[in-house]
């Protein structure tokens, strides 16, 4: 394949026209018609629809532009590199982060990697949904226990688990439903736990359904019932006595993962980004993300 057809291809495809490419850059727009033809023939494949006032690409480029933009601009980038004498991170860095992460610790993570690294242009945006990475364009995902992925790799970078608490006022029963805060639901739940003393179970009858961790625990403070939530998030009240610990949720470890795609070269910018994480918790444990949070 022609690396040199291929780029014009994606530069084609990434101003969406020829006409477009052409003004972008300065390249003749029938010498970039010419390469993209040549392609299309030694690929036995239409890559692009040609309307007569559009250009739209055919499912096969659309799934060529999804696999090899990244690694041109990978390859670009690592030539410039070489070019300049090191691997210095520069350009976009788009990342997708969860929503609680995001709310107690990505603001100060962000700011102080752009800092760091005036050249990168960050972009942080907050969902929990599963993102897919090469179609909407992300260079790294942070994820909550991630489902295993063969297209992706990656590193878990923290770790937290959950604990009920409650406010000190709060009595807890012994034999009814306590009154609860829940995420998302408002039906009855039982938590399984462990204490000092063994494992119990919490029977809990929601009085509020919130949508995020942030809103539980400060209702949860306000003294209106117990909720799960991560011990980071809770460190500091627990240590002050503004909550109480009912005991630790019975289950598997939570763990917040990076990942990037497994065929794509590792940029500078994302191997940067990946060494500032592991300097702000190179241990990955809930004390030191209770501590990056503060209060």
């Amino acid at each position: 394949m022609d690396l040199l057809a291929l780029a014009d291809f994606n530069l084609v495809a990434r101003h969406g026209g020829f006409g477009k490419a052409a003004r972008a850059t300065g390249r003749p727009k029938a010498t970039l018609s010419r390469r993209v033809g040549d392609l299309e023939s030694s690929l036995d494949l239409r890559l692009f629809e040609r309307g007569a006032r559009n250009l739209k690409l055919t499912e096969e480029g659309r799934a060529l532009f999804e696999r090899t933009g990244a690694l041109l601009a990978e390859l670009d980038e690592t030539a410039a590199a070489i070019a300049s004498g090191g691997q210095k991170p520069k350009g976009r860095l788009r990342i997708s982060a969860p929503m609680l992460f995001s709310q107690t610790a990505m603001g100060r993570i962000a700011a102080g990697f752009a800092l760091k690294y005036p050249e990168v242009r960050l972009e942080v945006t907050t969902e929990d949904r599963h993102v897919d990475m090469i179609e909407e364009g992300y260079d790294l995902v942070i994820r909550v226990n991630p489902d295993p992925d063969e297209s992706l790799v990656g590193r878990a970078f923290l770790r937290d688990r959950l604990v009920v608490v409650a406010s000190p006022h709060l009595p807890r029963t012994t034999g009814g439903p306590a009154p609860g805060v829940a995420r998302g639901t408002g039906e009855r739940q039982t938590w399984h736990v462990k204490t000092q003393g063994g494992r119990s179970t919490i029977k809990i009858e929601p009085v509020l359904a919130l949508s995020t961790l942030i809103m539980v625990r400060d209702a949860v403070r306000a003294g209106v019932g117990a909720a799960r939530l991560p011990i980071s998030l809770v460190t500091h009240d627990l240590a002050d006595g503004t909550l109480v610990n009912w005991g630790d949720i019975d289950g598997p470890e939570i763990s917040l993962w990076t990942l990037y795609p497994s065929r794509r070269l590792l940029s500078a910018r994302v191997s940067a980004f990946l060494d500032f994480l592991k300097q702000a918790f190179p241990n990955g444990t809930p004390d030191e993300l209770a501590a990056y949070i503060g209060r």
